[in-house]
């Protein structure tokens, strides 16, 4: 099971990011949810941070396996390392266990 983001980079204040999160090993229909500074439940419901609710909107396409955060009027204080996560955990080779998730940069200067 992997998750695989796209998106993300240097952008200016007040542009708009577009951030994919690509699924795979799993089924976008089959899971509790996946979250970012949103979160989006199996059945599409989508839950929002409060600080952030009016500048983001989370949606998916379970036939592409893929979930999509648009994030508008980026600002200074939104430069961070983000991630998308699935809240399970998977076994590893050696019997462990770890989360699932996937992250990279996204810098406004």
């Amino acid at each position: 099971q992997t998750l695989t983001e796209t998106g993300g980079g240097v952008k200016k204040p007040g542009e708009t990011l577009w951030l994919t999160c690509t699924v795979s090993g799993f089924s976008l229909t089959s899971y509790a949810r996946l979250e970012w500074v949103a979160a989006i439940w199996s059945n599409g419901s989508p839950f929002y941070n409060s600080a952030l609710q009016n500048r983001i909107a989370i949606t998916k396409d379970n036939s592409k396996n893929q979930v999509f955060l648009y994030w508008t009027s980026l600002t200074p204080d939104d430069t961070a390392i983000y991630y998308c996560a699935r809240d399970t955990l998977k076994e590893t080779a050696s019997g462990g266990l770890k989360p699932i998730w996937s992250g990279w940069t996204v810098t406004c200067l």
